[in-house]
C-alpha cells in the first residue's frame, strides 16, 4: 500500500462537531479534500452551511446540522440526520469543546460547571455511544476524540474543563475497549493553537510564555492539526486505538 492510498478517504463518511470554525473546520476541509463527504455540526447552523459549502466546491457532498453538544437528545437527533442522509458514518470527530473564564473557584456557578462538563464530556459519551455502537455493528470506523493541553496540565484558571477533558481522555480509552477490534478510538491532545478564539488573547504576553514553555516556542497553526486528524481518521493508523496524541509543540 502506498504512503498517499493509507491516507484516502474515499467512499468515508466523516461528522465533525464543531466543524463550522477553528480546527474542526480544518479538519472537515482536509477529509473533504482526501475525498470525504462530511457533516458539519455546530450551534449556528449559517456557520455549518458556509463550510459545507467549502466541502462541495471541492466535490464532495456535504450536510450541515445544528447541533448543541451539552444536549442528550441532540446527540440522538445528530446522528439520526447522519445516517438519514449518508446511511452510515466512518469517523466521528468529537471536537466540539468550550472553556468560560472565571475570575475565581468560587464564582463558578452550578450552570456554567453544567456547560462546561456537557459541551466537553456528556455530548461526546452520548454521541460516540450511539455512533460507535453502529460502527461496530457494521463496516467498522474511526472516532477522534479533542481533548487538551489542560486534561494533563490544568492551570488554576481551567478547573472544571481540564477535568472534563480529562474524562474524555478516560473516555477514550473505555470506548477503544468496547468498540474493538472493528471501531478505533484515539484522542487528539491540543496544546495552544491560534484560532478564532486566540483573537482574545494578550498575545505579547502569550509569545513570552510560549518562548519559556513551549520546545518549539509558539502556537500551533490552524492548519497543523490536519496532519494528526488524517493520520488518526485513515488507515494511516490502523494499529493505533485507545492511544492520546499530544499535539501542543512540546509543553512542558
Amino acid at each position: 500500500m502506498s504512503t498517499d492510498s493509507r491516507f484516502d478517504l474515499s467512499g468515508k463518511v466523516a461528522l465533525v462537531t464543531g466543524g463550522s470554525r477553528g480546527l474542526g473546520r480544518e479538519m472537515a476541509l482536509a477529509f473533504a479534500d482526501h475525498g470525504a463527504d462530511v457533516i458539519i455540526a455546530s450551534r449556528k447552523l449559517e456557520n455549518c452551511e458556509q463550510v459545507a459549502d467549502e466541502v462541495r466546491t471541492k466535490g464532495r457532498r456535504a450536510l450541515a446540522v445544528a447541533y448543541h453538544a451539552a444536549s442528550w437528545s441532540g446527540a440522538e437527533q445528530l446522528a439520526a440526520a447522519a445516517y438519514d442522509a449518508f446511511g452510515r458514518v466512518d469517523v466521528l470527530v468529537n471536537n466540539a469543546g468550550m472553556s468560560p473564564l472565571y475570575p475565581s473557584l468560587d464564582a463558578v456557578t452550578e450552570d456554567l460547571y453544567d456547560k462546561v462538563l456537557g459541551v466537553n464530556l456528556k455530548g461526546p459519551f452520548r454521541l460516540t455511544s450511539i455512533v460507535g455502537t453502529k460502527m461496530a455493528a457494521g463496516d467498522g470506523g474511526s472516532v477522534i476524540n479533542v481533548s487538551s493541553i489542560a486534561s494533563l496540565k490544568p492551570a488554576a484558571t481551567e478547573a472544571p474543563y481540564g477535568a472534563a477533558k480529562a474524562g474524555l481522555n478516560s473516555l477514550t480509552v473505555s470506548f477503544a475497549q468496547a468498540f474493538a477490534p472493528k471501531v478505533r478510538v484515539n484522542c487528539i491532545v491540543p496544546g495552544a493553537f491560534l484560532t478564532d478564539i486566540s483573537k482574545a488573547w494578550d498575545m505579547p504576553t502569550f509569545e513570552k510564555n510560549a518562548r519559556a514553555t513551549i520546545a518549539l516556542q509558539r502556537g500551533g497553526r490552524p492548519d497543523e492539526i490536519i496532519g494528526a486528524a488524517l493520520y488518526l481518521a485513515s488507515d494511516a493508523s490502523s494499529y493505533m486505538t485507545g492511544a492520546l496524541l499530544r499535539l501542543d509543540g512540546g509543553a512542558w
